[in-house]
């Protein structure tokens, strides 16, 4: 079925809501300034110049690829979990299914789930908008996932509210003609929508201009330097002269001042048009727009190297800033846009599951800060020996490390005061010793009748 020239593909549910649709034409949403394509300018009549802003300009922007390549990298190493909810206790754990756990280790067939999450954050980042194509197996399960080039995507809008997708040819995503399918079929994940719920606006559109900017100046910093750092101007002559001696003396000065000491003859001056780097503070106006495009992306200055670094004794607050600002926001989003995307929202058998972007990987603390807090939670019996041992060391379980323990030591007054003292037992009497005798000389048999001191004195006499 075709409409306005594009074939309209469905399966299962979708199928419904499709017929359901009216046959009236869809219209592409629009977003107004903040949607696709965006034309801006750096000063009134600059596109006519073909300055307007760029996206792969600005990409070519320092401050802006270490943005979008810090978080997309960070986020892209964190590895997906599979959870599970346990109906009584409500928490959530690790599992593993036959449905949902492939799609995480390999979402594709050329993509692992590293570089998949980098692309799916890197266009949101860019363009605005995510959008994941699912591919479906004849039960209807996703079995693959992939993230389109959002300049070949158009949401579309319907008369009756219902939303279609129109994608152009995408041998990559296995699309070999144009096509427009139903919002089931499509995880769109929008940047922050400024105009249009599906709309979403990527941060170049606040910092495009200072991108710009900075690209300006270092391309007339670069053509500065080519030129052996001489700015351009112009020589005075005190007279009238030749236009062969002026050419002669324009070759001459090219010739020469490119790294050779030039004379002018007859009282000849040069005279620099250009501000040089010095007078024109580039290097704070470089600094400024590169924390302009940080600012934009929620990326504190130091992470991308400019200005200086705050001491610390510990890092893990700065990346626990940099957790909170720049990557919890598009974590989350994903997470439940890819959970509502493969049907993990519905219990299953009984069984709630969820995707969960493990952070530890990111909030990795030094030696001494794990210690630390896993000692401290062994003490106050929050972990067992051998859940602080996997979670912070890695380190596999120990016999009778499997329980939390906890001291007993402080009692409430009142049960102080209402306990039974414990009463002494009798002190037993203290046994009295016996002298022993002295020691003498063994006596022959014969003389054991004799007294003690005649027996010492023959022995004596011997």
């Amino acid at each position: 079925m075709k409409i306005l020239g594009f074939e309209i593909t469905w399966r299962g549910k979708a199928a419904a809501a499709v017929r359901t649709t009216t046959a009236a034409a869809l219209s592409p949403i629009a977003g107004g300034r903040g949607w696709w394509p965006v034309i801006r300018e750096p000063y009134t009549g600059a596109w006519q110049q073909n300055q307007e802003i760029v996206v792969s300009d600005v990409l070519a922007y320092g401050p802006v690829f270490a943005c979008v390549s810090l978080i997309a990298q960070s986020i892209g190493k964190l590895p997906p979990l599979l959870m599970k909810r346990d109906p009584d206790s409500g928490i959530w754990t690790e599992t593993t299914n036959p449905a949902f756990s492939p799609l995480l280790r390999k979402p594709n067939r050329y993509q692992t789930w590293n570089k998949f999450a980098e692309q799916w954050i890197s266009s949101k980042l860019i363009w605005g908008n995510t959008y994941v194509l699912k591919e479906r197996d004849q039960r209807g399960v996703v079995v693959a996932a992939y993230v389109l080039n959002p300049q070949r995507v158009r949401t579309l809008q319907a008369p009756d509210g219902s939303v279609y997708y129109g994608l152009d040819v995408d041998p990559l995503a296995e699309i070999s003609v144009s096509k427009v399918v139903p919002a089931s079929e499509i995880i769109h994940d929008p940047m922050i929508c400024l105009y249009h719920p599906l709309c979403g606006v990527s941060p170049i559109y606040a910092c495009g201009i200072s991108a710009m900017q900075g690209l300006a100046m270092e391309k007339n910093s670069a053509a500065f330097f080519a030129n052996a750092s001489q700015p351009p101007g112009v020589i005075t002559v005190p007279g009238a002269i030749k236009q062969e001696d002026a050419d002669d003396v324009q070759a001459m000065w090219r010739a020469r001042a490119a790294g050779d000491v030039a004379i002018l003859p007859m009282g000849m001056k040069y005279d620099a048009l250009a501000m040089n780097a010095v007078d024109a503070e580039l290097i704070k106006q470089l600094q400024w727009s590169g924390e302009d495009v940080a600012r934009c992306y929620h990326v504190p200055a130091f992470k991308i190297q400019i200005g200086s670094t705050p001491p610390y004794g510990n890092f893990s607050p700065l990346e626990q800033m940099f957790y909170a600002d720049a990557l919890q926001p598009l974590i989350a989003n994903l997470e439940a846009s890819y959970d509502e995307g493969i049907g993990l929202l519905l219990p299953i058998n009984g069984t709630q599951y969820g995707l969960q972007i493990d952070i530890d990987d990111l909030l990795w603390m030094d030696h001494e800060g794990r210690a630390k807090v896993a000692g401290d939670a062994i003490q106050h019996g929050a972990l067992s020996p051998n859940e602080a041992r996997k979670d912070y060391f890695g380190k596999p379980p120990v016999a009778g490390g499997e329980t939390p323990y906890l001291q007993e030591q402080n009692w409430p007054l009142q049960l102080l005061a209402a306990r039974e003292l414990p009463t002494r037992p009798p002190t037993p009497p203290t046994p009295v010793e016996e002298t022993p005798p002295p020691a003498t000389k063994d006596l022959p048999p014969d003389e054991l009748g004799l007294t003690v001191f005649e027996a010492f004195r023959r022995a004596w006499a011997a």
